[in-house]
């Protein structure tokens, strides 16, 4: 369908397909569509397209690759969780093309930290379920994912203390059970030192007692009743990632 309207330009092209990029509908080493589909598909001057393309490639984003035109760049953007979650609710797609997860881990532990007990209402060394897996793009590690759930989120999704992944989002569990929507809080970010976990878990080697910064990204799930669940994103240096404009 032809994107036709006032005042619409090179950003609103560049925008098509920076969102296809970040949902995964188009993977690192795809070709974008020639100049003259996308003049076509958006009713747009050669010019506008050029511009839209040269947007994407200072993005980093997409790269020129002679015969092939076009293409989507060999490291794409890494999303959130959270995004994540948005993302499989527009096409169902759990993982972008070439994207996957491993070292999942479910365990019962004692929580200390205070930013996680201050946003889900806990007391140091109440017990919760802590949820982990490192996400991979083309096999390399770009980035850790930690959920944290208090005991009444698991009183009514059990099914996140069990071991393996989750073949449901809990929170689509959580609703139908009881009623009651799930929101998602404000997403927030930090630079702070990675742990020893955090650096095996992204295959970091550094010398012993040398510090790393990370950046990482946390959000608050919860209900009418109070929080839900905690996630925080850690992300392997020089990985890019998507940030609200």
């Amino acid at each position: 369908m032809p994107y036709k309207g006032p005042g619409k330009g090179y950003a609103d092209v560049a925008a098509h397909f920076r969102e296809q990029i970040q949902n995964g509908e188009l993977a690192p080493g795809d070709a974008l569509p020639s100049v003259t589909e996308i003049r076509s598909e958006f009713d747009v001057a050669a010019k506008t397209v050029s511009r839209a393309l040269g947007l994407l490639k200072n993005e980093g984003l997409a790269v020129s690759r002679g015969a092939l035109g076009t293409v989507v760049a060999p490291s794409p953007l890494v999303i959130t969780g959270a995004d994540r979650v948005d993302r499989m609710a527009k096409n169902g797609r759990r993982y972008a093309p070439g994207e996957t997860s491993d070292g999942h881990r479910v365990m019962w532990k004692s929580v200390y930290e205070p930013q996680i007990c201050e946003a889900l209402n806990l007391e140091p060394s109440d017990e919760v379920v802590i949820r982990i897996r490192t996400f991979r793009q083309d096999g390399k590690a770009t980035s850790v994912g930690v959920s944290v759930y208090p005991p009444r989120t698991i009183a009514v999704v059990p099914e996140l203390a069990g071991e393996g992944r989750m073949e449901r989002y809990w929170a689509e569990l959580y609703t139908e059970r009881t009623g009651r929507e799930v929101a998602k809080g404000q997403r927030t970010a930090q630079a702070r030192q990675a742990t020893k976990d955090e650096l095996d878990a992204l295959a970091i080697d550094t010398p012993r007692h040398a510090a790393m910064a990370v950046l990482v990204t946390n959000v608050t799930f919860h209900d009418e009743d109070g929080p839900l669940s905690y996630w925080e994103d850690v992300y392997a240096p020089e990985t890019r990632m998507p940030v609200p404009g």
